[in-house]
């Protein structure tokens, strides 16, 4: 029991569960509940719960898992952290994730400090109460009123049984505080044109064969579910319809929270949990919503990497195409994202000619030397050419290496992450990393989270923010080596962003360019649909430039 304004308050809590298949939007959903209840006058926090033994999100390749969020704290978390931030404007920090592996993890440190009293540890109930005491703490330090709690994957899963039983165990404890959300996919079959709940069923005899029985259905599918469908699923469930919510696929992934209240989402779970709405209003993201949809004039962006065979692209970098799209949508316009492999600059340089039909390019971040070159071969162009160029930690870093070998004339500079035997390393490894990579100390190791940074009066970057100092997220090994500093600012490469503190060059400009700009960290995580990141807008108003330059 938690105070607000003096009062005691009983917090709740709303599980978020997948029903018959992931990867249909389950996070955003979890994201939207929170944004609706927030709407409704209440405090909130999210909380997404990964089934992985990784303590994080860290030393998971993003192809295949999609894009590690950074939080604020430095945690390195799933892609879903970025949409609870985005949705409901909370910073996310390790509170708000929870994995398999920091939950045993934490078991077993206090067994060996016998904070047990020698009682022997089992599995349940002992790593379900670790669950909830971390669910609980996160519910203390935000002295949230609803708590949103996504469980990773679907009730089918044997590795979420632990997690489920978490959840039972506190709705045992207090049935009224407790709620359950399940976001099922409902399939139309091609053959036969009619979607079919038959899965959604088995999937909720399913969850109560946890020994839960879900509160809500939000019924994802390719088009809004018939009353003879809803019918059906609350007969299965014993719930009534007004709880059985169409999730229908929509225009943009903003659209979500005002399809849900549509539907009456917020004021039928406030009902449930005896709650009654303080304020209503989504007034802005109602606008938001409609303006996106009629938006018609283009802005041509492309993406230039190397993460695009495995999984979908969207999933690698969703943080950046969120902020490529909030920027053009404050410029009334519909963001056509091209999506480069840097490899094939690598293989035929004649290539590079179709960045001229580009009105800007994005190098993002990165791992590795594969397509490096490629990349830096991208960025000498897009200096030569002045097509407006925005790098993203690795993106900053390759328009260094191509600016000291094409400028200054040092034609084997590089990073030591790509060469450990360069002669001139231009990006070295950071001072702190040198004896972690050694001792392969790689998980949680790097410079990660928020970091200050003062800004140059004269430089593009302190002309977008607005102010001299700044804070933004981080996550790499690798910095400017600061040897080079002066022989690249005389020809032309302007220090724009330094942390004073350890005297890291955080952003980096090429003089007399159009908008040519380079950053160390990751403006991307901060970008919100209604209040997009700086850099982000003024990267849009050179591209925007660029695209009439190109049609005059």
């Amino acid at each position: 029991m938690n105070k607000r304004n003096g009062k005691k308050i009983n917090p709740k809590y709303i599980f978020v569960v997948g029903g018959v298949m992931s990867s249909v939007g389950k996070g955003v959903a979890a994201a939207s509940v929170g944004n609706i209840l927030q709407s409704r006058g209440y405090r909130v926090a999210n909380i997404k719960c990964d089934m992985y033994v990784n303590i994080d999100a860290g030393t998971i390749r993003p192809a295949e898992h999609g894009e590690v969020f950074v939080g604020e704290d430095g945690i390195e978390a799933d892609q879903d952290l970025g949409n609870y931030e985005r949705f409901t404007g909370n910073d996310c920090v390790r509170d708000n994730y929870i994995t398999t592996g920091q939950v045993y993890q934490e078991v077993i440190r206090r067994e060996r400090n016998l904070e047990y009293g020698g009682e022997d540890v089992e599995v349940v109930p002992d790593i379900p109460n670790e669950i909830i005491r971390r669910i609980k703490l996160c519910q203390e330090k935000n002295n949230a009123e609803i708590m949103v709690i996504e469980f990773g994957g679907t009730v089918g899963e044997y590795q979420l049984l632990l997690f489920l039983e978490a959840a039972r165990m506190m709705k045992a404890k207090d049935p009224q505080g407790v709620f359950f959300i399940m976001v099922s996919y409902l399939p139309t079959p091609k053959l036969l044109g009619e979607q079919k709940s038959k899965p959604t069923q088995f999937a909720i005899r399913t969850l109560n064969a946890s020994g839960i029985a879900p509160d809500f259905i939000l019924c994802r599918a390719d088009r809004p579910v018939s009353s003879d469908i809803k019918r059906t699923i609350s007969i299965v469930c014993s719930l009534p319809e007004e709880r059985i919510i169409s999730a229908p696929d929509i225009y943009s992934i903003y659209d979500v929270p005002v399809n849900f209240e549509k539907e009456n989402l917020g004021e039928v779970i406030l009902k449930s949990m005896g709650l009654k709405a303080k304020k209503k209003d989504l007034r802005e993201w109602i606008r938001l919503s409609g303006k996106i949809r009629k938006i018609t004039k283009t802005v041509k962006i492309g993406i230039i990497g190397k993460y695009f065979n495995f999984k979908s692209c969207r999933d690698t970098y969703i943080s950046v195409i969120e902020a490529v799209n909030h920027a053009a949508w404050s410029e009334n316009r519909k963001p056509e994202i091209l999506w480069i492999d840097s490899e094939k600059y690598e293989k035929d340089r004649r290539s590079l000619h179709e960045l001229d039909k580009l009105d800007g390019i994005i190098v993002p971040g990165g791992f590795g030397k594969r397509g490096t070159e490629g990349m830096i071969l991208a960025a000498d162009y897009a200096r030569r050419r002045r097509i407006p160029y925005f790098g993203l930690c690795l993106g900053m870093q390759i328009l260094t290496i191509s600016f000291a070998r094409h400028v200054l004339g040092l034609k084997d500079a590089n990073s030591t992450e790509m060469d450990p035997k360069t002669k001139n390393p231009v990006i070295c490894t950071m001072a702190d990393q040198v004896d972690k990579l050694k001792k392969k100390q790689y998980g949680g190791s790097m410079r990660l989270g928020a970091c200050p940074a003062k800004l140059a009066k004269d430089s593009l970057s302190h002309k977008a923010y607005g102010r001299a100092k700044i804070s933004e997220r981080h996550r790499h090994r690798y910095e400017f080596n600061n040897f080079y500093r002066d022989d690249l600012e005389k020809r032309g490469l302007r220090i724009a962003g330094i942390n004073t503190d350890l005297d890291l060059v955080e952003i980096v400009e090429v003089k007399d360019h159009p908008w040519m700009v380079g950053v160390q960290f990751h403006p991307e995580f901060k970008s919100r649909p209604l209040d997009p990141h700086p850099l982000f807008l003024t990267f849009m108003g050179a591209c925007l430039k660029n695209k009439g330059r190109r049609k005059n």
